[in-house]
């Protein structure tokens, strides 16, 4: 061998050397043992410092652990030995990003795209990274240049697709998913991402259809089933979705998303301790899963569980303090239960206008609204509830006896599934706006641009509501209203309406952040619909032999203290008994066992579940005698309970709450129905029940009773809450015209 042969062979065998040291390090790069690899590398470039694609990944790794001064020194250097190399221009332009410097970035970004015209693969590739980074226009330049160079490349479309739905682009993602699957029909990933923007639409069949295809190309593809399930519930198809997230879970039993999305579909169909168990699920998977504390906290509410349920608000806010839903949801199990006074909820009213609604002060603007105090107003509602619901039916008879001449009613309508009372309550509104899917902001916009004199808040702060649009104070006056009788804390909103029973004048109104004003009679009017026709039968006692208490509430307002005073009335009614309104779950066995302690045989309770309306009206045919919870009593229950020709026994609380009972029997004359006092409760009811013949004479004349009372006299509230506004409106035409 002579020299220059040796030296070939050295030189190859160093070469070797090196190419092993590289695929070492870059094992060690890909395994994420990044000191490893990059030891390696460093020694590499020792024994070559011109090796463009150890400089390369050097630069990489360097990015990598945060060393973006290093990175882009690297990444330079492996430029200028290589100037068309386009991964390093991507990875140099996230660096430069990273740095802050973003017009370097994007120099960088399109010189890796124009070093990839005719490489579709690679475009398509640069593209998917770019969307990774956030740099949505780059992309979608980068996947369009791949369709141009390619144009059926199913691939490319479908992530030209992804961006642009992530831009907000949807009808264009959508005709691209489109494209993708004309060019290739067998692509479950374009049929999912289909479905995943027809849902962003509200087209839910079209998005139900899509993953469905999906899952007749790819069976086991676990994020398919999670938004198929979803869009399903959407739908109200909840036994399907329940089947659809439990299938996603075989696949993939650790999804925390798809244990929460179970959650509130069991939650829904009232399986509220599966429900409860799969939001414990997610938040053991996902500490930090906020949303599932705050569904955890609902659930066990309507399980009577307050003081769980408040621990878990909490635990929603430690994680997100900015969770306005989440310190809503507190407030209201708050109003539930017999522990927290008017002050505490207030001193809670307070801190949730200071951390929510403090912060929008400056979005508000100055009012121009025409100072005519006589003038036609315009009202507009604000509501979730424009539907079948406990709200809904309450705002019929308000609705319908609106005085047109004098008021224009717009409704701002959250209403995803709208039913037949959506119709109902839309023939009576002057002005209907659907808000589904706008932001607080665009709502707020678009009172504004109506020119709103008085917009009403109709929630509160139960599910729905939308107090952060009445932060904004678009309207010169906000109130609030028939979400339940309290306040809702927020210094933007100027009234409350409530009533002469609820708020006796002289009552400390400093809990409330409103200025309360007083129908003359009743906070609720009272109309049946469509259960006009439902018979009031014979006092059930007679034929049975044996009296039946009942309550129907929602469970949440039964609480420990309730379940006491009502074992009290039942053990001096020898043959009593208890019939419940109550999910299926645990909770039933805990009100069991509660009443055995006080010495009720659990076999003179029983527990039915929720049902339709007609079928819910017609358990009245089985009770005798309501008795009330506290200090949340029934409210429009009460009223159903009247219109069947039950009567209910109350007992009178602080709290505007806890007066719903007083209220209704005064507006029916039927005062000595209400305890002062908890012997006076018992007392009351072990007498009624003992007096069969007032019992049955009751009964056979409550719905009368309830026609010829405030309570139904549906012109005559429309009229006490018009004048309401009016006082309202004349007090804003005469201050100073400043904003807040």
């Amino acid at each position: 061998m002579d020299f220059g042969e040796y030296c070939q062979a050295v030189c190859d065998m160093n070469q070797s050397t090196l190419q092993q040291s590289f695929d070492q390090a870059l094992q060690h790069h890909q395994a994420g043992r990044l000191r490893e690899a990059e030891s390696i590398y460093r020694q590499i470039l020792a024994q070559q410092p011109a090796y463009a694609e150890v400089l390369h990944l050097l630069g990489v790794l360097a990015h990598q652990t945060g060393r973006q001064s290093l990175a882009g020194d690297l990444l330079r250097q492996a430029i200028a030995l290589q100037p068309n190399r386009p991964e390093a221009y991507f990875v140099l332009g996230n660096v430069l990003k990273a740095q802050g410097e973003l017009n370097e970035a994007n120099a960088a970004w399109q010189q890796a795209i124009a070093l990839n015209v005719n490489d579709p693969q690679t475009l398509s590739n640069l593209g998917a990274a770019l969307k990774s980074a956030g740099q949505l226009d780059h992309a979608i330049a980068a996947f369009r240049q791949a369709l141009v160079v390619h144009p059926n490349f199913a691939e490319a479309h479908n992530r030209l697709g992804n961006a642009l739905q992530a831009k907000g682009r949807t009808d264009a993602a959508i005709a691209a998913y489109h494209q993708a699957i004309a060019c290739q029909p067998n692509y479950a990933p374009a049929h999912y991402n289909l479905g995943n923007a027809l849902r962003e639409k509200g087209q839910l069949p079209a998005a139900i259809a899509a993953y469905q295809q999906a899952l007749a190309l790819q069976p086991n593809y676990p994020a398919a089933l999670m938004n198929l399930g979803v869009t399903l519930a959407n739908r109200g198809e909840l036994d399907q979705a329940i089947v659809a997230f439990q299938r996603a879970l075989v696949l993939k039993p650790n999804d925390a998303e798809t244990h929460y999305n179970l959650g509130t579909t069991l939650e829904a169909t009232r399986q509220l301790d599966l429900a409860i168990a799969a939001y414990r699920q997610t938040s053991a998977l996902k500490p930090q899963h906020a949303e599932a504390y705050n569904r955890l906290s609902i659930a066990l509410a309507n399980c009577g569980q307050l003081d769980q349920a408040i621990a878990a608000s909490r635990q929603a806010l430690a994680l997100r303090p900015d969770y306005a839903k989440a310190h809503s949801n507190l407030i209201l199990s708050m109003n539930y239960h017999p522990g927290c006074d008017a002050a505490a909820i207030a001193e809670e009213l307070r801190r949730w206008n200071r951390q929510h609604a403090e912060p929008l002060r400056p979005y508000i603007q100055p009012h121009r609204n025409d100072r005519n105090p006589q003038r036609r107003l315009r009202i507009g509602y604000v509501s979730a509830d424009f539907r079948d619901h406990v709200v809904g039916r309450n705002l019929v008879p308000l609705l319908a006896n609106h005085a047109t001449a004098q008021f224009e009613i717009y409704a701002y309508a959250d209403v995803a599934n709208p039913d037949a009372l959506t119709g109902q309550l839309g023939a009576c509104i002057d002005q209907w706006q659907s808000i589904v899917g706008f932001s607080d902001e665009q709502i707020a916009e678009q009172v504004r641009h109506d020119n709103i004199d008085i917009l009403v808040d109709l929630a509160l702060h139960s599910g729905g509501n939308r107090l952060l649009v009445f932060a904004r104070k678009p309207a010169p006056v906000q109130a609030t209203f028939a979400g339940y009788p309290g306040s809702t804390g927020l210094t933007t909103i100027d009234y409350r309406l409530s009533d002469v029973y609820l708020d006796p004048p002289g009552t400390d109104e400093s809990v409330y952040s409103e200025q309360t004003i007083r129908l003359p009679d009743s906070f609720w009017c009272y109309d049946p619909l469509d259960c006009r026709d439902i018979p009031v039968n014979p006092l059930p006692a007679i034929e049975t032999g044996k009296l039946t208490f009942g309550c129907l509430n929602n469970f949440c307002k039964i609480n420990e203290a309730v379940l006491v005073l009502w074992a009290q009335v039942l053990a001096r009614v020898p043959g009593s008994r208890l019939l419940l309104m109550a999910a299926e779950g645990e909770h039933r066995q805990r009100t069991i066992n509660r009443l055995e302690q006080e010495g009720l045989d659990p076999g003179r309770v029983e527990f039915v579940s929720r049902r339709p309306r007609e079928a819910y009206l017609e358990l009245y045919h089985r009770i005798d005698l309501g008795l009330d919870s506290f200090p949340y009593n029934g409210h429009t229950t009460s009223l159903d309970s009247f219109w069947m020709g039950v009567p209910v026994v109350t007992l009178v609380g602080q709290r505007a709450v806890a007066r719903a009972g007083w209220c209704q029997l005064s507006n029916l004359g039927l005062m000595d129905l209400a305890g002062q006092t908890p012997e006076q409760f018992v007392q009351i009811a072990v007498d009624l029940a003992n007096d069969l013949p007032r019992l049955a004479q009751l009964r056979a004349t409550l719905r009368q009773r309830m026609q010829a009372s405030p309570l139904m006299d549906a012109p005559s509230f429309a009229r006490n809450v018009e004048a309401a506004y009016r006082q309202m409106w004349h007090k804003w035409c005469t201050q100073d015209n400043l904003p807040i």
